[in-house]
């Protein structure tokens, strides 16, 4: 996840289309992701009506045809009342000031991780995220 400073939120419309958007990004150990938007925003919006929500981070300089990690994630998304938003993105993102801006939180129930430097060419592993960390639901390979 330190990999990208970016990653893509992908929420749902009121008609059940997709909307993605690019925005910065910090998390915690948890794997929860944070960010800050406009409320008026159409992915805050489609939240605002639908908290189903999938995030993907990857580092954009990757090459094709050489060893290739991203992550996936699967949950909802929320305003966030808590501080631990600001403590966790300031501390990624120091010169920001995002006081103008709405804080959220994304929730994942399951992340799907590809690292081929790690694991075999075309190998995804899902975990499901506990309490107490990630436990593996199942390993799917691509040849």
């Amino acid at each position: 996840m330190a990999a990208a400073p970016l990653c893509a939120l992908a929420t749902v419309s009121p008609g059940g289309r997709a909307h993605i958007n690019h925005m910065y990004f910090a998390w915690n150990d948890r794997f929860d992701v944070f960010w800050y938007s406009d409320e008026d925003s159409i992915h805050s919006r489609n939240l605002a009506r639908n908290q189903s929500a999938a995030i993907t981070i990857y580092d954009s300089h990757q090459v094709n045809g050489r060893p290739d990690r991203g992550i996936q994630l699967f949950g909802t998304a929320t305003i966030a009342k808590d501080e631990e938003v600001s403590r966790v993105y300031t501390r990624r993102f120091r010169a920001v000031d995002p006081s103008a801006y709405t804080a959220y939180r994304f929730r994942p129930r399951t992340v799907k991780l590809f690292d081929e430097r790690s694991l075999a060419t075309g190998t995804l592993v899902t975990a499901r995220v506990k309490a107490i960390g990630l436990a593996w639901a199942k390993t799917e390979v691509w040849a």
